[in-house]
């Protein structure tokens, strides 16, 4: 994956307050500024699955509040079940 250089114009109350968050994570400008694009990114298109999700199944619980049923729940781990984390310090 190769990288392409952004120019951008900002203003120098921004750039200070940036530089700010970016030192409370021990981070450069630049990579703080990457790193939240990048989860903005991630943001949008998890909330467009989500979306394209319901318009295809529905809101979840719709199929058993129409028909007057419960909605559906995932069952429960049997009682025997262990942790992976279970006995680890």
């Amino acid at each position: 994956m190769g990288s392409t250089v952004l120019s951008l114009r900002i203003d120098g109350e921004l750039l200070d307050r940036l530089r700010s968050h970016a030192a409370k994570r021990g981070m450069s400008v630049q990579d703080y500024v990457a790193r939240t694009l990048i989860r903005e990114d991630f943001d949008e298109r998890f909330k467009t699955a989500v979306d394209e999700t319901e318009k295809f199944y529905g809101p979840e619980g719709a199929e058993g509040a129409e028909a007057g049923q419960e909605p559906r729940t995932a069952p429960a781990p049997p009682l025997d079940h262990v942790r992976p984390s279970a006995g680890i310090a």
